[in-house]
Order: C-alpha cells, then structure tokens, then sequence
C-alpha cells in the first residue's frame, strides 16, 4: 500500500495522508496535484511526500491524480518549506502561492506527452549579490542587459521582478530587442498566467519579466535574479503568506546558488545593512549629470497671510518658480495629497466626515463634486448640509492637488497647470507647471528646471519606524526628474533625511537612520512579527487581542523572544472591520513563526480572524 501525504491551501498544517489506488502507484510522484475530499469538499492538495506506511487508521483514498509530470519539482517544494517556517503559513498556503490561479485550481494538467526537461543544477556559480544604488534610475539597466546577456551565454534562465505592469512591459519589449530572444511576461492579472509560467517551466522563454509574483516563477536552469526598485512598498505580499520579493529571492538564491541583482534609488535599510556588513557586493551610480543644486527652506522662519488658506508657497519658491516660467522651463509642484481638500467638516458641530467603513477622513473632490475614501471603493455625493445636525455649511479643509491647481492658477495666471495623474489619463498633458504625488516618479521621459516639495513633513510626522526612510525614498525618487534645481519647504530643515541630500551625501542619511534604529531595537537589527485581529465588533476584537497578548506572554518562549505590546493600529477601521494587534520582537524571524505556529493553534479566537505577518512594512 501506498500513502500520499497532502497538503492543502488552508490554514492548516498537516500533511494529510490519502490511499493512492493501485492504478496510480507508479505514477504519483511529489509535488503533483491531486483531487481529494477533504471534510466533504472536493478539493485541489498538493503532494509533498510519499510513503510506504501511516499511523492513521481510516482514510480516505486519493479521487484524482491531476499530474503524472510534477508540477512543482523539488526545488519548489524546498521553497515552500522555507515560506512556511519563515511567515508562519501553513505548507499548503506557501505552495499555492508559488503557482498561477489556474494551477491552484487543478487546471492544465501535466501528462507525460509534454516535453518537459528536469534543471539538474549542475556547474552552477556560487550564490553572489549586487546592489546597484543607482540615483540616476537608468544607469542600472545596461548592468542588467548585460548581466542576463552573460547568464544566457552560460545557457541560464533569468527572472526579472519589477514594481508595476507598465514597467514589466517595457522591460520586455526593451530585453527581448536588445537580446533578440523571446520573453515571457508573467503577473497576477495576466489571463495567460498559467499558460506563460509552465512554458517557463517547460524552457520556451529563458527570460522572465513581470511583478511580485514573478520571483516563483520556475525559470530553467536559473542563474540569475534582477529585483528593480527592491525598496518598493508593492514588493511585499497584502494577503497569507506576507511574503517580501527580497527574502523569497534569497531563499531561492541559496538553494539554487543564483546571483541576485537588486538595483534601487534608495536601497532599503535591510539591503544597505547587508551591504555595510560585506554580504552584498555594491555599486553606486550617481545622476548623470550630478546632484541638482537642492535649497531647504525652514518654514519656521516663514509668515504667511490669511488669506493664504491652501498651500503655503514661500516667497522664495514662488520667485523660483516665476523665473523659472521666464525661461520657458517646466516646474513640478510635489504634493504628496490627492483631491481638493483632505477633510470635510461642519462649521456649526465640527462634525468630521468620515468613510462609514474605514473611519478616516473622507477627501473631497471638487471636479466630481464627490467625497471619497482613500482605503476602500466608498465615494458620495458632497453633502450640502451636515448629516449630523441640519447646518447649512460644510468647510473642506487642506490641500490637495486639486486645491493646489486652483491656487497656482491664481498666482501664475500665465501659466498652463495640470495634475499629472497617469491613473486619469492626464500623463501626456503638455503644462509649464505640473502638480503631482509621487506617482510622477515613474513618470518616462519628464525632466524639470525645478521642482517644489511642498509637503513631506506629514510623511516624516507618521507613527512609523520607516517613516523616514520612505519620505527618504520619495525625495530621492524626485532626483531623476531635474539636473538643475530642488526646493524643499519643511518645518524640520535639520532632519537627516533633508540633511544628506542638500550636502550631496547620501550615505550619511543610512548610517544615522541606521545608528537610530540600533539604540531602538528596530530593523534590520531585530525582526518584527504582528499578529492582526479583526471583527465587526470592537469591544470583542480588543478583548479577544487582550487575551491573546496575556497568553502569549505567558506562553513558553525561546531565548530573543519578546511578546512587546497589544495596540490599535492606524487605521483602526478598514472595509467593515476593526483590527487591534499584538507586536512580538526577536533575533530571528524563525523563532517568531515557530512560537506563533505553537501557540496560535492552542488559542480560541471565535468570530474573530487572526492572521501573522513577518517583517511587516
């Protein structure tokens, strides 16, 4: 008799074992699909083992067996071990992560008649790393033409992740040019997903371009790994398993003893620490044209009238700004806040209106004459009076860029001004002055004789320990788009973060963020688990966490664990639900997903959805 141990996309462990029928014996190997009933459900398991005996007495036998070509070899099975000790998932969560929705649900089948090869692994380089710190955003990338140039003349497979689909596409029209060879396109959304990934597999496309999940992708023969924008915030996983692109492409690099080429604007602190310690080789790429002439503006020392109620422009940006459009230069105005206002409010109650499902702040927009939540899909009409008392008078309050495009259009009445909005259809607009977020960073082809930061000092003022590495991030993001001039208008002109840019030193802004976070514990130095709970109520989502922060605390702990604080995370409200959260620190982020795996399943959480997350951002 044989037994297949499967495992299932659910959040629990396992493995389950199942009777493989008398007909399937020879052919069932690891890592196969397979039907089977699990809890009177038909569903889709994958086979992480065989064996010739069990200790369960009755079970059930195998209804299907989908693939008699695995398909996820050994390797992915590896992967998929390591996922589930790092982020605390279960093994059938982390491998139905590794594969296309379409293979997830058992479809496209593997049978022996496809020409499938199996990636022995042999005369593979050692595992090497790259940082590429490169300011300039496209010096980086004749490194990687090259570089995937060398691996295919070695007869290696290379995976290009990168932040967005625009740049996936271009990535490869401009490899598959520069290579003549073909290159497969791989992300979520994509309806031939499955279809590209087991060519992929199969060794038709020897490179590989598209988002996060592109770093599964199992290329052929694998020798190379190109991470663009490691720093992104897209590059870590929203859903279980809260897996990050730069911890999976290393977790494949040392079993698959691939070279990893990340290449960045601004490097998170976790790769400049590794890079610091002489674990990651490093290149830096300056601007082409250096470092543009960068002005810090303390608005401390600023008086601004009354009648000045929006955005507050100094008069040294608006002399700037005015020589500027003398010239016949382009100006961009960063404002970091979309719409026209950023809270509603009734004069009579202060009454703050507010998203009915998330509890923030609804933005108003005066175009679409709307409010609008910034977190879920909620939007309405702009009230006329207060829904809370029947006052005829509601007053919009901060500035966005719609508010900002209103008030520029007063003070330059002879300039064209837009919104550069790639989102609304807005990117090709020809304007003198263009207000925009940080969307306009991946903005192609703009260059500026100026720019104007008028607001950065709300992303430096967040309760969060990154807030200044990823206000950091923005700034140094903006330095692609001018060779000439930067203005930053700021209430903390002497942060590190302004500091290292106007000196033209941004090593110093890593080594004091860095010496900060060591006095304090935080990453890279130690690793963060969180436990999230959500619910409809309140009262039993913070009770519910309060008993779970007082079991944990007294629950058996390996040496480095620190189960730190329960709290209402911000924002406390999303979609419907409230979440309150329990924070564990520790030296390593095993230990965490170990003493959460251990304890989780003892504790009685009814009503309420708890879910981990390893390193969270």
């Amino acid at each position: 008799m044989l037994y297949a141990k499967v495992v299932l996309d659910l959040g629990v462990e396992g493995p389950f074992d199942y009777i493989v029928p008398g007909d399937w014996q020879r052919k069932i190997k690891a890592g196969a699909r397979v039907k089977v009933d699990f809890s009177h459900r038909k569903m889709t398991g994958f086979v992480v083992g065989l064996s010739p005996k069990t200790e369960i007495k009755k079970l059930k036998p195998l209804i299907e067996v989908i693939d008699e070509i695995p398909v996820l070899d050994r390797k992915m099975l590896l992967l998929s071990k390591k996922i589930s000790e790092y982020y605390a998932c279960s093994r059938g969560e982390a491998l139905a992560t590794l594969l296309p929705l379409a293979l997830r649900e058992g479809r496209y089948p593997l049978k022996n008649d496809l020409p499938f090869k199996e990636d022995h692994a042999v005369d593979r380089p050692v595992q090497d790393s790259l940082l590429l710190y490169d300011l300039s955003k496209t010096g980086r990338w004749q490194v990687y033409l090259s570089e995937i140039k060398a691996a295919l003349e070695f007869d290696k497979g290379a995976i290009v992740v990168l932040p967005d689909i625009e740049s996936a596409l271009k990535a490869k029209e401009d490899i598959g040019s520069y290579l003549k060879c073909p290159v497969g396109l791989i992300y979520r959304q994509k309806k031939d997903e499955a279809i590209q990934w087991l060519k992929a597999k199969r060794g038709d496309f020897r490179v590989v371009v598209g988002t996060r999940a592109n770093v599964f992708t199992p290329c052929f023969n694998l020798g190379l790994i190109i991470i663009d924008e490691e720093q992104g915030a897209v590059y870590k996983q929203e859903q279980t398993p809260h897996y990050h692109v730069r911890q999976i492409a290393f977790m494949r690099a040392v079993s698959e003893k691939v070279k990893i080429i990340f290449g960045s604007t601004s490097p998170s602190l976790e790769i400049y620490q590794m890079m610091g310690e002489g674990r990651i080789r490093y290149s830096y790429i300056p601007p082409k044209s250096g470092f543009p002439e960068i002005k810090i503006i303390d608005m401390r020392r600023q008086y601004f009238g009354k009648g000045q109620s929006g955005i507050r422009l100094t008069k040294y940006c608006e002399e700037a700004i005015n020589s500027v459009l003398a010239g016949k230069g382009k100006v961009l105005l960063f404002l970091n806040r979309r719409g026209f206002a950023t809270y509603a409010s009734c004069m009579h109650c202060n009454t703050v209106l507010k998203c009915p499902r998330c509890n923030i702040n609804l933005v108003y927009y005066f175009k679409e004459n709307i409010v609008s939540c910034r977190y879920c899909n909620f939007k309405m009409t702009a009230p006329g009076i207060c829904p809370h008392c029947n006052c005829g008078y509601i007053r919009y309050l901060g500035a966005g860029t719609e508010k900002a495009e209103s008030e520029l259009s007063r003070i330059f009445p002879q300039a064209r001004i837009c919104q550069y909005e790639p989102s609304e259809g807005t990117a090709n607009q020809e304007a003198d002055i263009y207000i925009s977020t940080s969307a306009i960073i991946k903005g192609a082809g703009l260059n500026f004789d100026l720019i104007a930061v008028l607001s950065i000092d709300n992303a430096l003022n967040r309760m969060d320990f990154r807030s200044a590495e990823k206000a950091f991030g923005v700034l140094s993001g903006l330095l692609s788009l001018t060779e000439k001039n930067i203005i930053i208008q700021t209430s903390v002109p002497l942060h590190h973060c302004f500091q290292s840019l106007a000196g033209k030193d941004v090593d110093m802004f890593y080594k004091e963020e860095l010496k900060q976070r060591k006095q304090l514990g935080f990453p890279p130095y130690r690793h963060i688990g969180l436990v999230k709970l959500r619910g409809k109520k309140e009262e039993r989502v913070k009770a519910a966490s309060d008993k779970l922060f007082a079991f944990l605390s007294e629950a058996k702990k390996s040496k480095g664990i620190k189960v730190a604080s329960v709290s209402r995370p911000e924002p406390s409200k999303l979609r419907g639900n409230f979440y309150w959260q329990v924070l564990i620190f520790s030296d390593s982020a095993t230990k965490i997903s170990k003493f959460l795996k251990n304890n989780l399943k003892k504790f009685s959480h009814s009503g309420i959805i708890l879910t981990t997350d390893i390193d969270p951002l």
